[in-house]
């Protein structure tokens, strides 16, 4: 019979391995820890292990499946969800996180959880949500308050932290976290080219060639690039950075994408409607329970669940 390890020593094992990382990886032996400390501990799990198993198991990560990414037509099976680019997101990020030997059990935990404070309806229901609210709405920001506040997971103050920061100025005080600040732009950019193709907003030609002569001319091709240009400019370094070039290239498609496909009249022909629905309910909501507990409510909501509940609303 094989040698076993015994239980206690499972977790210093899992410790052990992470010494063979890169000195600047962040290992989950010199986490920051919780917000509320918890007694006992887990004897096979790391602290980061136990982070994404946590969002995995939250009902907020459940609900993206039902949720808008670019595209609002609920009778194409093929388009992306805020779920499957939240997949996208973390193999991408595991993959980069592997080349580079940093925590892929950091990296993927914040992946896994750097959409769950989206709005339903996409980028027009965050909009709208920032519209009728108060202080505004930013899905990082709600998505913190997702996993901490309402979801209760408890969540290390890595993973919290890459959460918040993967969109916007600030930059993921982690190498892990700055890796999925990235992926997140390279997922979205090359699977809603494909998504935009078979919605028939854009077609194959219409990608200017520049952009296909520096990244290729396919979904692999343009992520392997970017990739590439990851490991050469970041490997054994203090910072996750890419080439001056590389960056002028991923934003001028990101400028080129917001224009012929984010704000073409395809994309924004339901535009409308989708707000009204946002604003009548967080109304509603609103004048029964306050202004946060309608926020939580509302940005909870998938789509359909947001519409089938506005039309009950509304014919009362």
């Amino acid at each position: 019979m094989a040698d076993t390890v015994e239980f206690n020593n499972i977790k210093e094992l899992l410790y052990s391995k992470e010494e063979t990382l890169s000195p600047f990886a962040q290992k989950s032996i010199n986490s920051k820890g919780r917000n509320k400390k918890e007694e006992g501990g887990d004897p096979f799990r790391t602290e980061f292990q136990i982070d994404k198993d946590r969002i995995i198991n939250s009902k907020a990560f459940r609900r993206l499946k039902r949720k808008t990414q670019v595209f609002y037509t609920p009778k194409n099976d093929h388009l992306r969800t805020r779920l499957t680019h939240t997949l996208e997101v973390s193999q991408i990020s595991r993959t980069v996180a592997c080349i580079l030997n940093l925590n892929e059990d950091l990296t993927e935990a914040i992946a896994l959880g750097h959409d769950l404070g989206h709005a339903p309806f996409g980028h027009s229901g965050e909009e709208a949500l920032m519209e009728v609210t108060k202080n505004g709405f930013k899905h990082n920001v709600h998505g913190v308050r997702v996993v901490e506040v309402i979801e209760g997971l408890n969540l290390t103050k890595e993973t919290l932290d890459g959460i918040l920061n993967h969109t916007g100025i600030h930059k993921p005080k982690t190498l892990e976290g700055q890796i999925v600040k990235i992926a997140d732009r390279i997922a979205y950019l090359n699977h809603d080219i494909e998504d935009a193709i078979r919605e028939e907003v854009i077609e194959e030609n219409d990608i200017p060639h520049e952009f296909k002569e520096y990244f290729g001319n396919t979904k692999q091709k343009r992520i392997d690039t970017v990739i590439k240009d990851l490991y050469t400019n970041s490997y054994n370094q203090d910072e996750i950075k890419m080439s001056d070039a590389c960056v002028n290239f991923l934003n001028n498609l990101r400028s080129w994408m917001f224009k012929n496909v984010y704000f073409s009249d395809k994309t924004k022909q339901e535009e409308h409607k989708i707000k009204t629905i946002v604003f009548e309910l967080f109304e509603y909501y609103k004048n029964l329970y306050g202004e946060q507990d309608a926020i939580d409510y509302v940005a909870g909501m998938s789509d359909q669940f947001a519409i089938t509940t506005h039309k009950e609303i509304c014919r009362k």
